[in-house]
């Protein structure tokens, strides 16, 4: 078994061995995307359409969409970087940190959501506290999608420079421009049936490169034996050296694995991120929205498998991957085994998956994005009470100034070796202060209007401070980012509660009358919506789907933990 970084393509980067096949795939499969974003055009008359698909779509469509949206760069590239510099460990992000959260989700803060009839999550934040909570929520919010997007950005240029040799700035620009093209024509309804698309696209790709890794290293056996002898044995188990004061490649104990990843992390992604409680949103009814998540949950708890071994594969074929001298990053697993290892025709086909992932995940943000900037910024504060049709037009416009902003960002996320920690920065800066602010509020009636944003400044300040003071300044010993992030996270959700309490024992609460259906406990009318026939059927349940999906992750951390 050859390590591939001792092979002779280092003089020629990581250009992949394309031909007229693999382009020709490449060629049908954007012209079907923008196919699709010109046929959704018809559906878009107003703003709610544009926005929200007309809250239209059956549970199956907004599931496979709400998936879809986070796999993007964060699955592939971040998640196999992830598994080649920290081993099994990834499992983690899946099973403890997203679907516990998922089903939350759907079977508790749904029916809040939708049923409040809000076209946005900062939106709840205005009906539950007040102006300033909403108004900060929406400026953070649209920050992070216009960082989180330039991700996705930078990571679909890795590989349209690696596919056609374009210098990367070139590719930046060229692949945002065509993501605009689709988001712009055909609105949140040709996002979400092009994120159906690429997710059977993504996984056409992923299987074949998951398939020849292992058998490239001698299947699973090889590739478990060649990382214990370089790696050491912990780099094979999910739970292994995370006692407190163990060392581990994560650099993380068990109890900041589960409270800063498992709980605060996780639920603060997937219970406040608009680009993904966005497609839930756009259903055709309750039953279908509380459902949106509990059935993403299913394929997200095998999708690990195939991001995770690819990884894997690459720690031991490239030996020199992220180290210290090396010109390769953690980020360049995936395009590095799709060179070697992939015939033509396939190969085409892995990167067209790809590409699909990068435009699903940046689409996702950009149509979250224009949301939140027309929805809750600018028709809320700024140009208030015009028609339809004038929001409908500046939400396009949003659109474009979007992705000019994600060009921007994209450079940033190029400045790290590992983008899924870069994301997990972020992930801890906003999410998880946004995170708090709903927890309280829709679980404590006595909580005031005043400290909704209160609570915001002070969980995103002692968030970073801790990140860029405590952990960066060396003050307090933490042995890798990822483990700065989770504590960071905690550290984030502790300070934004102890606020969020002390100022609520000084200020005036909301009054009762105007909780309905914001506070857990009280009931709206359209939180009694009733499902529409069929969606009642005993295995479209969402409590039996969530606790299975719950049981089933729990299962599969057993071969992994011993």
């Amino acid at each position: 078994m050859r390590p591939l970084a001792d092979g002779p393509y280092l003089a020629d980067g990581l250009r992949l061995p394309t031909n007229g096949l693999d382009y020709a795939i490449l060629a049908i499969y954007f012209a079907v995307v923008l196919g699709i974003g010109f046929a959704a055009r018809a559906s878009v008359r107003t703003s709610l359409d544009f926005f929200l698909s007309g809250r239209s779509l059956p549970a199956w469509v907004t599931g496979l969409a709400f998936v879809a949206a986070n796999l993007g760069a964060t699955e592939i590239l971040g998640m196999a970087a992830t598994g080649a510099q920290y081993g099994v460990a990834v499992v983690h992000w899946y099973w403890v940190g997203a679907i516990p959260a998922m089903v939350f989700l759907g079977l508790v803060m749904m029916p809040f959501y939708y049923g409040s009839k809000v076209r946005s999550v900062p939106e709840f934040l205005l009906q539950r506290f007040d102006k300033p909570a909403h108004l900060l929520s929406s400026v953070l919010f649209a920050f992070a999608a216009v960082l989180i997007a330039g991700v996705n950005l930078y990571a679909l240029s890795i590989v349209v420079e690696a596919l056609l040799g374009w210098p990367q700035w070139v590719s930046i620009v060229v692949a945002g421009f065509f993501v605009l093209a689709y988001i712009t024509v055909g609105g949140l309804s040709s996002a979400i049936y092009n994120e159906v698309l690429q997710f059977f696209v993504i996984l056409a790709a992923l299987i074949p490169l998951t398939v020849l890794g292992l058998k490239r290293v001698g299947g699973w056996d090889g590739l478990t034996g060649s990382l214990e002898r370089s790696h050491g044995p912990d780099f094979l188990s999910a739970w292994g050296g995370t006692g407190i004061g163990d060392a581990n490649p994560l650099g993380a104990n068990w109890l900041t694995i589960v409270l800063g990843l498992g709980f605060v992390l996780s639920f603060g992604y997937w219970t406040t991120n608009f680009a993904e409680v966005q497609r839930a949103l756009s259903a055709k009814n309750l039953s279908a929205a509380k459902r949106t998540p509990l059935i993403a949950a299913f394929p997200k708890i095998f999708i690990v498998f195939v991001v995770m071994i690819p990884g894997l594969v690459a720690a031991v074929l490239v030996p020199r991957i992220g180290t210290a001298g090396s010109d390769l990053t953690y980020n360049d697993a995936v395009p590095l085994l799709m060179r070697e290892l992939l015939p033509n025709g396939v190969l085409g086909i892995a990167v067209t998956g790809l590409l699909a992932a990068f435009m699903a995940g940046m689409a996702a943000n950009v149509s979250s994005f224009n949301t939140v900037v027309t929805a809750d910024i600018w028709a809320k504060y700024v140009v208030k009470d015009r028609d339809d049709s004038y929001y409908l037009r500046f939400g396009r416009l949003v659109t474009v100034l979007g992705v000019l902003a994600s060009i921007g960002t994209a450079f940033l996320a190029a400045s790290f070796s590992n983008i899924m920690g870069y994301l997990q920065t972020l992930f801890s800066f906003f999410n998880v202060p946004m995170f708090v602010v709903f927890i309280i509020g829709m679980f404590w009636k006595r909580t005031s209007v005043k400290s909704g944003f209160w609570g915001l400044i002070a969980g995103t300040v002692a968030a970073m401070v801790n990140y860029f003071v405590v952990h960066k300044q060396g003050l307090v010993a933490i042995p890798t980012d990822q483990g700065a992030n989770f504590v960071s996270a905690i550290v984030g959700f502790v300070a934004g509660a102890v606020v969020m309490v002390a100022v609520t024992l000084f200020t005036a609460p909301k009054p009762e009358a105007e909780l309905a259906g914001l506070v857990y406990g009280t009931t709206s009318e359209g939180m009694e919506e009733a499902p529409s026939e069929g969606d009642d059927a005993w295995y479209r349940r969402p409590a039996l789907l969530g606790w299975g999906a719950v049981l089933l992750a729990a299962a599969c951390y057993l071969p992994y933990s011993f």
